[in-house]
């Protein structure tokens, strides 16, 4: 992995992850918990939304709305948890 894809990686976690929380809680998670958030979501609407026929577009504003709704769909999952 080259530096420019570390960084982009980086970017569009902490953006998906501080959106997410602004949906789901209406308050981000600090730098790096946004970014966690957001990496973990985008590897979640991996798996998720192609299973279900869903196609976003490409390049950086694809990979922020695809991180978001995964980082959305992993703080819906937490919040169910954490009521149980």
């Amino acid at each position: 992995m080259q530096i420019e894809s570390l960084v982009v990686l980086l970017v569009v976690g902490a953006v998906a992850g501080w959106l997410a929380g602004q949906i789901m809680k209406g308050y981000g998670f600090g730098l790096v918990g946004n970014i966690v958030v957001g990496v973990v979501g985008a590897f979640i609407a991996g798996l998720v939304l192609p299973a279900i026929g869903v196609s976003i577009g490409s390049g950086i504003l694809g990979s922020i709305i695809h991180s978001t709704i995964g980082a959305v769909i992993l703080l819906f999952l937490i919040g169910l948890i954490k009521r149980a």
